[in-house]
């Protein structure tokens, strides 16, 4: 097959699975909001209003939800429909027989992962602003922020690819506690990792999560007076984490494709 055809055609592939989101936007807006919208509004309103928090914990809430949000969304939007269409619905053998490479459907389902998590996380930023009171971001964050939006995604989907290529359907119950549940606790999402030196073992465990990465990231940016990871480091180990994630996600996928 030639380069442009394929590339035609894995455009096009990418295109109607960003259809589809259009016409599914409502289910999915719900899917990507409660959660975090009920984080925010305990942690950064109420515990703040009757004081069993400072009130700058909101300003450090708020990057992390974001992060989390944008990492889960893309996890969650790569893993799900990848054990369901090597199981159930039977779906990806349509995409195999499409003229691209079967690799490149691996990084379709990535890219397309990716693009909901930055959709997830975009929607929970005036989400933040509404909820949580004097939390400001300023004009010349905005760049670098989308640019660890996407990064985080990315890793979430290199992520979701991952698992999604590991994962019995049969386990699909255990998904959550098992492995979505201490991702979400210990990527640094509610706290910032540096304050955490008196905890050290936690810190360690913390440490081991691309999602720590995404939202310390987000706060150097966004609360640089808050003690946090350079963000040289963070932007490597998010390059890096979606490099080896994806490696690996993509050789399961050719693995559960050719059996």
């Amino acid at each position: 097959m030639s380069s442009s055809t394929a590339l035609r055609t894995f455009g096009s592939v990418l295109w109607r699975d960003t259809f589809v989101t259009g016409r599914e936007l409502l289910p999915f807006l719900a899917q990507v909001i409660v959660q975090p919208f009920f984080t925010l509004f305990i942690f950064g309103k109420v515990l703040t209003s009757i004081g069993y928090v400072g009130g700058d914990y909101a300003a450090i809430l708020l990057p992390g939800i974001v992060a989390l949000n944008g990492f889960l969304g893309g996890l969650q939007n790569t893993t799900m429909p990848l054990i369901m269409d090597f199981s159930w619905t039977r779906e990806i053998e349509d995409r195999l027989l499409a003229p691209i490479p079967i690799a490149w459907v691996a990084v379709e389902k990535m890219l397309f992962g990716a693009l909901r998590g930055v959709i997830a996380a975009a929607v929970m930023i005036p989400i933040g602003f509404l909820i949580l009171d004097d939390v400001h971001w300023p004009a010349s964050a905005w760049l670098p922020v989308g640019l660890i939006i996407v990064l985080g995604s990315l890793v979430g989907a290199a992520i979701g690819m991952t698992i999604g290529t590991s994962v019995q359907p049969k386990q699909i119950n255990i998904l959550f506690a098992v492995i979505l549940m201490p991702l979400m606790f210990t990527g640094s999402t509610q706290f910032p990792w540096m304050g955490l030196s008196q905890l050290r073992w936690f810190q360690v465990v913390c440490a081991l999560n691309p999602l720590t990465y995404v939202s310390e990231g987000m706060r150097a940016e966004l609360v640089p007076q808050v003690p946090h990871i350079p963000i040289w480091i963070s932007l490597l180990v998010m390059v890096g984490a979606c490099a080896v994630f994806g490696v690996v996600g993509i050789r399961g996928f050719l693995r559960r494709a050719l059996d």
